[in-house]
């Protein structure tokens, strides 16, 4: 990136508005990456055929390296069967039963997260919102596990996650086979600590319904180990960093969108305290916009983030054999990306597309038959923890919004940053209480 015709003479640095003026009106336009040759898909229809109708054609993309680092094993298998039978493993432990299972941990470290902060003293949202969603995602995928290894395994899992929502998706720090030295440091520390922890739960017979737990208990056709230790720890480190630094990217929009605007601040309020008076929030099918009533506003609010702020702003996949997209014959090999922050965005779908505006998911819900909106993607690669993420999200806003109200310094400006995730890219707040 940035995505530019192939015609272009240059490349330029990368800006959203000069991917929207480019790409916007062509279902399908050649572009650059790095000097590799890609089709770029602006058209919903077109991606639903790529993610859902036409999947089993189209493995995973090279062009934007992301996560691999971190593990090429289990979800993250370029194999589809291998992939299927590692989220089958995962789903038990992030489906919605789970979830509610899930749901007082998550609380009492959202409680515990809002509690550490002080009035007057600015805080670094990213930073806070890493700790707080490393810690949930370690404690619920992992099981009980003591407060000091829980602690220092946290902190590391946080330090990892923030440099993996800096890491650069295209020019030369991405063409380099090698991590930045930040980035190698901070997955050694965490994987190392990780091992041993792997290592003593290999050493217990006793067993825990959590994610690790089905990762060392996964047996193949000869009923041996599936994974080694090494593998199971790659894939722990892919779970626990891919469920951070997403979350914390979205809650960091969210606390900063909830500050810009009083008005829909004091509606969010409003209905938190009333769904905490009434002892329930909206179920999973109301926050993704499919049950039968309309999700309420917090809800509302987060699915309009994630509109505007998709965490995974950009996506590839490749062709595995000759595919035909639209009315274009494309040869195996193809790379093939698109972009939901293009799609969110699109003002044939979306009035006054830029707008925050939680109250168009009153009447407009996610089309199915069409990717319009698809903050976790969709298909058989698409996020095996929406569920979990989406009540983490309502429990850490809930937290955070009753407790504090957050303001920006004063002359201070927000900027998105286009790397691993869509993330601000400096984002101090000052809380003050209620």
């Amino acid at each position: 990136m940035p995505p530019t015709p192939r015609s272009a003479s240059r490349p330029a640095q990368f800006h959203f508005h000069r991917m929207e003026r480019l790409l916007r009106g062509h279902p399908l336009r050649t572009v650059s990456v790095d000097g590799v040759s890609a089709e770029f898909v602006t058209d919903a229809a077109l991606v639903r055929r790529i993610l859902v109708k036409d999947g089993k054609h189209y493995g995973k993309g090279e062009l934007f390296q992301k996560a691999r680092i971190l593990s090429r094993a289990g979800l993250l298998a370029q194999d589809d069967t291998l992939h299927r039978h590692y989220r089958r493993l995962a789903h038990p432990y992030l489906r919605t039963a789970a979830v509610a299972g899930h749901a007082p941990l998550m609380e009492e470290i959202a409680r515990d997260t809002a509690a550490s902060w002080r009035p007057g003293q600015p805080v670094d949202v990213q930073a806070a919102m890493c700790r707080a969603a490393s810690a949930i995602a370690l404690n619920t995928l992992f099981g009980a596990l003591a407060r000091e290894t829980s602690d220092v395994l946290g902190a590391h899992l946080a330090a990892l996650s923030w440099e993996m929502i800096r890491k650069p998706l295209y020019g030369r720090a991405a063409r380099s086979p090698q991590p930045s030295r930040r980035l190698a440091k901070a997955f050694t520390a965490f994987r190392t600590l990780l091992a041993s922890c792997v290592a003593g739960r290999l050493g217990s017979p006793a067993a825990a319904a959590d994610h690790l737990s089905a990762l060392l208990a996964d047996t193949g056709p000869d009923g041996a180990a599936a994974l080694s230790a090494d593998q199971i720890c790659d894939e722990a480190v892919m779970m626990l960093t891919a469920a951070t630094v997403t979350t914390a990217s979205v809650m960091s929009w969210a606390l900063h969108l909830l500050a810009e605007d009083p008005l829909i601040e004091e509606k969010v309020l409003k209905d938190l305290a009333r769904t905490t008076a009434g002892g329930e929030g909206a179920d999973a099918a109301g926050r993704s916009g499919h049950g039968h009533g309309p999700p309420g506003y917090a809800l509302r609010f987060l699915m309009e983030v994630l509109r505007l702020y998709p965490p995974v702003w950009i996506t590839c996949r490749t062709a595995l054999s000759e595919v035909t997209l639209g009315e274009h014959a494309l040869p195996a090999g193809t790379h093939v990306m698109f972009s939901s922050y293009l799609l969110h965005r699109d003002p044939g779908r979306y009035r006054d597309p830029h707008r925050l505006d939680p109250d168009r998911w009153l009447t407009l819900r996610p089309n199915a038959q069409d990717a319009s909106y698809l903050p976790f993607g969709a298909g058989a690669r698409g996020c095996v923890g929406e569920a979990f993420a989406w009540k983490e999200l309502e429990i850490l806003l809930g937290a955070v919004a009753r407790e504090w109200r957050l303001t920006l310094p004063p002359g201070s400006r927000v900027r998105a940053a286009a790397h691993t995730t869509l993330h601000p890219q400096r984002l101090l707040m000052i809380p003050q209480p209620r």
